[in-house]
């Protein structure tokens, strides 16, 4: 039976040192033997089945093919398609937002690594929201992200092992996953 995995793949198409086409992307994930591969946006949200493997093996393999073939270092978190579903329908934030491109989605490497959030939910980031999910964490920052202390918090605590998304595009995936 083929699973349905996502790759966000953290960093890629974000100024001139990280780019890579998505059409050699999509090449790459046919390489390692991937099938009904799909990219979505131009920023490393990648579909996918795979038969063998269990999402972090298939990042790692992600990661290291990334870096040998395509010659760019990136982080790569990987998501059945159970996970984003729980993602999708855990999200405690649906009746405070306004903007769903203000609201991120921080998701870890490694579901463990949610732990090192919990501190942040000790502390107080009104107008912001910090909600801890099962395997994601949900960010309202309603004045945007650049200007936000909480995405800040959130990046010196998991430094490289989260990778955010909106919610725009977290449903985006979501339905291309579920079609």
């Amino acid at each position: 039976m083929k699973d349905r995995f996502i790759a966000l793949i953290r960093g890629i198409n974000v100024g001139r040192a990280k780019r890579i086409a998505m059409a050699d992307l999509r090449a790459l994930f046919g390489e390692l033997g991937y099938s009904d591969v799909s990219t979505l946006l131009n920023s490393g949200n990648v579909i996918f089945n795979d038969t063998s493997s269990a999402p972090s093996e298939a990042a790692t393999r992600i990661e290291k093919a990334i870096d040998s073939r395509l010659g760019v270092s990136a982080r790569v978190t990987v998501l059945t398609a159970s996970d984003l579903n729980a993602i999708v329908r855990e999200n405690p934030l649906l009746q405070v937002i306004d903007n769903p491109s203000r609201l991120i989605i921080a998701v870890p490497l490694y579901p463990a690594d949610r732990a090192r959030f919990t501190p942040l939910t000790q502390q107080e980031w009104a107008p912001e929201i910090l909600a801890l999910g099962t395997r994601a964490t949900y960010l309202w920052c309603p004045d945007g992200i650049l200007s936000s202390r909480l995405a800040k918090a959130i990046g010196r605590a998991a430094s490289d092992f989260v990778t955010t998304r909106n919610w725009r595009t977290i449903l985006k995936i979501h339905a291309l996953i579920n079609d």
